[in-house]
Parts: C-alpha cells; structure tokens; sequence
C-alpha cells in the first residue's frame, strides 16, 4: 500500500514538473525575461525623459516666468508651497477621474496571490505619480516603473499562455527591470523587488536569474538611453579618505544600525498616527491631496532639502552642504523628511519611498558624525541610510548592495552589519503588512498558504 502510494505520488510530481517544462523550457524563460529588461528599460527611459522635461518646466521655466509676476511685497519662497499645493489638487483630480492606483503594498499582494499586476492599472498610476513627484512630492518613480514594467511582464506572460509560477517570474522580471534602471544597479534592483514581498528574506528563489537577466538588459538600455553615468552617484570623498577598515568598525556598523532601526520605528509610529488623524476624511481624495500637498510644500519652505524624492537631493542639498549644518538642524531635516513622506503617501500621492527613506537616514548619519567625531561621515550616513530602509522594507541584502554601488565605496561589510542590524531588531515590526511567506506549492500544482509569516501571525 505505501508503495503504491509512493509510486502515486512520484508520477504526480513527474507529471507536473514534465507539464511545467513543456510550457517553458530555461533558456526560453531567460528569453522572455531578456525581452521583458528590454522593453522595460526603453519604458524607464520614456518615463525619465517626460518626468525630467515636467520638473524642468514647472521648477525652472516655469518658476522665473511666474516669480517675475509676483508683487514686490511677495518673496519668491511662496512660489514651493503654491506648486505643491496645485499639485496636490492636481493628484486629487487624477485620484477622482483616473481611479486608485496600487501602491506598493497592494503590488506586493497581488504578485502573492495572481502572480501578476493588473495593465489596467497602469494609466493612472502614470498619470498619478507624473504629478505627484512633479508637485515636489516625497517619492519617487520607483513604483509606478514596477507597475508598468510589472504589469508588462504580466501581459508578456497572458499572451504565452503561462503557468501562474511563471507569470509571477515574468512579474519579477518586470519589476527586477524597472528598479536595475531606477537604482542604477543591475543587481541590486531586481534583488530589491524579490526581498520586498517578505518579511524574513526572499524566497521567489526560481526568480533571481530570469530577473538579473531582466536587470542587466535594462540597465544596458537605460543607460544607453539616457546617458547618465555608470557606478556610484554620491560624492563622499568630501569627508576625506576612509581609513583602512578594522573590526571596530564593525561594532560601529552594528550600533549604527541599531540608531537607524530606531529611527525606521519611529518612522513607523509617525506615519501611523497621521492614517489615525485622517481617518475620517479618508475617502475625501480630493481634499486629502490638497492638504498633503499644503503640507510637503510648507514643510519645504521651512527645510528646503526636503522637497522631491531625494536621488539628487542627498548629493546636491545634503551632502554637498553639509559643513554648513548642524547637529540640531540636521535631526529637523531627518524629521521634517519622514513627515513630508507621511504626508505624501497619506495624501494619495503615488511614487516609491526608497529615495526619501535613504535621504532620512543620510541626514542622521550627517547629525550622529557631527555629534561624534570619532565616526567617519561616511560610515555613518551610508550605514544609517541602509539601517532606516531595511528596517521599513526588509531587504538587507539589495539595499547593501545598491548603496556599496551608488557610494562607490569599499565599506560593504559594515553596510551588511547596519543592514542585518536592522533587518532583525526590526523583524516584527512592520510597515507592509502584505509582506509574508510565500505559498507552499504540492504535487497537484495548487498553492497552499505558510501561515507561519502571515501579517496575521506576525506582528505589525
């Protein structure tokens, strides 16, 4: 009888993975998947050249032609919080006539579940988060790029015809595509978009090689496309050579990211108090957009190096102009970030908040070297902005990657200590509440829930 049953199973299983194969062999799944970074890195390029040529007319052309019309008596500084605030109505408007786009949460459960994000989804979000980051808005074109790239592997995977394992493969590979473009990092990104639907590491493990593939090819184009340059952003030679590194180091990596999954909770209980202090206007999308966008462009005015979603920001307003800072100012920019990007998100505008998160935790590595000489700025900004992030996200391993690469630094290790740091203070403590365990598939080809790291179980 066991034998029997043995036989059963074994031939069930042969069976599925025989049907499995047959639809999509490896080399045609890598085929797709190159496919998918290709078009996907021509998309990123379209929607950088459209994003680039709003911001430039609304804050450049747009600001001398409009300032030049103001009374003697009106400074120019009304010029942000007006922008911000016709911007906000602006999101309010889409919000109303265009629908509700996924946020990140919302993707993160549908490639859980259908394995696929939905391409009519991808209009609005566009047209959302086009105004949304144009209006001065905490963050940035990370998420509507996974959308759309997202939703095109998706579509990719409908017209083949293929299983939901594989549809979710082409997902990932879309979404792998659009954040290799936006982070710069033909590793980094499409890890990012595998770590990020779990609490406790990634898992879609059958993913990583299609969507490096999907990552490089986007990358490639993107960068073909656009003309920006290759390897790291950030200038931190500024502060000096690092010394050679040491395990004291290593202590200091570890107790930076304990600073930093304490700043990432008290994030966490910031945006939760503004979801309760709204909560009976709610479903007003309208007003909520017009008071978010009040909100970022007052916040702005008063710290000026919050506005936007910060990829250049932290060069050019905090990095570039830090001897000018202090401690004290430094600690009013990292707080007036994170309530800029509660307001954004609660305000019902779309965008990512990678950028604006590594931005906080830049300005609080920038205030604990000036508060404590005997840490090198680099080491401190670099493991803070990796401990805030992970302590949000979960993803230990992409961010450490992603910001060794935008630094252009050799401090790897220590940014792996802060991020692990983080990862595991923070563990049970959550933003995403759709982040969970994958399904556990059987030899029928059905999925069935791990219930061991559901939002239900886990705390949040």
């Amino acid at each position: 009888m066991t034998t029997t049953l043995n036989d059963a199973s074994v031939s069930a299983t042969a069976k599925y993975s025989s049907a499995d194969s047959a639809g999509l062999t490896y080399s045609r799944k890598l085929l797709y998947a190159a496919i998918v970074g290709i078009v996907g890195g021509l998309v990123a390029t379209i929607y950088y050249f459209v994003l680039e040529n709003l911001l430039e007319f609304v804050w450049e052309t747009g600001r001398i032609a409009i300032v030049s019309w103001f009374p003697a008596w009106l400074p120019e500084w009304h010029y942000t919080w007006m922008v911000a605030t016709i911007g906000g109505l602006g999101v309010g408007l889409c919000l109303y006539f265009l629908g509700l786009p996924g946020e990140m949460a919302i993707v993160i459960d549908r490639v859980h579940d259908a394995g696929r994000l939905e391409p009519g989804q991808t209009p609005g979000m566009v047209a959302t988060s086009l105004v949304s980051i144009t209006a001065g808005g905490s963050l940035g074109p990370e998420a509507p790029l996974v959308q759309i790239n997202g939703s095109l592997g998706s579509w990719i995977a409908d017209k083949l015809n293929l299983t939901v394992q594989n549809t979710r493969v082409m997902t990932f590979c879309g979404m792998g595509a659009a954040l290799s473009a936006f982070f710069g990092d033909p590793i980094g990104g499409p890890l990012f978009a595998l770590e990020i639907p779990h609490r406790r590491g990634l898992e879609y493990y059958e993913a990583i090689i299609p969507a490096m593939v999907a990552g490089i090819c986007s990358f490639a184009v993107f960068r073909m496309g656009t003309g920006l340059q290759v390897g790291g952003i950030y200038n931190f030679g500024r502060f000096g050579t690092l010394p050679s590194l040491s395990w004291f180091n290593l202590i200091e990596g570890a107790g930076l990211g304990l600073i930093g999954a304490l700043a990432g909770v008290l994030f966490i209980g910031m945006f939760r108090l503004t979801k309760w202090m709204i909560h009976k206007i709610e479903h007003h999308h309208i007003l909520l957009a017009l008071l978010g966008g009040l909100g970022i462009g007052w916040i702005a005015v008063l710290y000026p190096a919050t506005l936007f979603f910060s990829e250049q920001q932290i060069e050019t307003e905090l990095l570039a102009q830090s001897m000018s800072f202090g401690v004290v100012t430094l600690l009013g920019i990292c707080l007036s970030k994170m309530l800029a990007i509660c307001l954004t998100i609660h305000g019902g505008f779309r965008g990512g908040f990678i950028f604006p998160l590594f931005f906080t935790g830049a300005s609080l590595g920038l205030a604990i070297a000036f508060g404590m000489p005997t840490i090198h700025p680099t080491i401190a900004v670099l493991c803070c902005m990796a401990a805030v992030n992970v302590a949000i996200t979960k993803t230990p391993i992409s961010t450490t990657i992603i910001l060794t690469v935008l630094s252009d630094t050799a401090i790897l290790p220590v940014i792996a200590i802060a991020s692990f740091t983080s990862f595991l203070l923070t563990s049970n403590i959550g933003l995403l509440k759709t982040q969970r365990a994958r399904k556990t598939e059987t030899i029928s080809g059905l999925e069935l829930p791990d219930n061991s790291d559901s939002p239900e179980v886990a705390a949040s």
